[in-house]
């Protein structure tokens, strides 16, 4: 195998080809990750790999996540498929869930131990739309001006996917599934360090509210104004999907998100997300009063009154 790497024209990402994901060796692995880590995003057009052979290629960068009560989750459906074969329905929950996916986000910043890789490949794909979108955060932060920089630094906001699905107009319930738990909101610095390069990033996106030294008006309408400054050319790529495809994207510094479509149409995405390393991507927790049965100690429930 050959690896030929073709960057794309923006701040971020590349197309690799030449490649066998299914058949790859240590050497060219080393390859791929150092492809990995300088792009930020890198697609490989026509894997067409099946699900065990995705779940042996998210494992190459750590342990996958855990998204169910059952356990290790090496790779799930992102579709509007539901499991009889029907279309969803906007009063279907995994409908609301692809409709909030819609704004801009990072993986699992919601969850105590939030992702630092995910993929997708591509099973079915609508005739017009379904594109994924990726905005580079490395190259949002150079761009910020010192003052904001400065401002941002230090400071602090929490995620919570109850808040994100909220503002998109959706209401879910406290089941103790992936996302709608108990655990409390996570509170994360909104400048990441990337625990493998060292280079700054913007760390928000849809999740985040509550910024620390801010009033909740104010820190909503900030968030806002910084993610849409920051989701824009040159430092977007939006990836039109042919069946076969597989993208893997950094979480720890860039932002995504589904692009719309016509939900009369299949649309089927396979995802696989690797857990972050505990040192770098696990977040305390405050209590989040959108879900039931979250019981905050009394110095948890001063502390979020406090910062929130």
């Amino acid at each position: 195998m050959i690896m030929h790497i073709e960057p794309i024209d923006a701040t971020l990402g590349a197309v690799v080809t030449g490649l066998n994901l299914a058949r790859l060796d240590d050497a060219t692995w080393g390859a791929v990750h150092a492809a990995f880590l300088e792009y930020g995003v890198l697609v490989f057009p026509a894997q067409h790999l099946d699900a065990p052979a995705q779940a042996a290629f998210a494992r190459r960068f750590g342990e996958v996540e855990q998204l169910s009560p059952k356990g290790e989750t090496p790779t799930f459906a992102i579709a509007n498929i539901r499991p009889d074969g029907s279309l969803a329905q906007p009063s279907d929950e995994q409908y609301k869930i692809l409709k909030g996916n819609e704004g801009w986000h990072t993986d699992s910043t919601y969850m105590p131990l939030a992702s630092k890789v995910a993929m997708l490949s591509a099973v079915v794909v609508p005739p017009d739309g379904g594109e994924t979108e990726f905005a580079d955060m490395r190259a949002a932060w150079d761009a910020l001006d010192a003052k904001t920089q400065e401002m941002l630094e230090g400071r602090s906001a929490f995620h919570s996917l109850y808040y994100s699905q909220s503002r998109a107009g959706f209401a879910h319930r406290t089941d103790h599934q992936y996302g709608f738990h108990d655990k409390g909101a996570p509170l994360r610095p909104v400048v990441k360090v990337h625990p493998e390069t060292g280079r700054r990033s913007i760390y928000t996106g849809r999740h985040a509210h509550g910024l620390t030294g801010m009033a909740p008006e104010e820190s909503e309408r900030f968030l806002d104004e910084l993610l849409e400054w920051a989701c824009q050319p040159p430092r977007v790529y939006r990836h039109a999907w042919s069946v076969g495809d597989l993208v893997v994207w950094d979480n720890r510094c860039l932002m995504h998100r589904a692009c719309p479509y016509d939900p009369n149409y299949p649309r089927h995405l396979r995802g696989s997300r690797v857990s972050g390393d505990p040192a770098s991507e696990l977040a305390p927790t405050y209590a989040d009063p959108r879900a039931a049965g979250y019981r905050p100690s009394a110095s948890n429930r001063a502390k979020f009154s406090s910062m929130g």
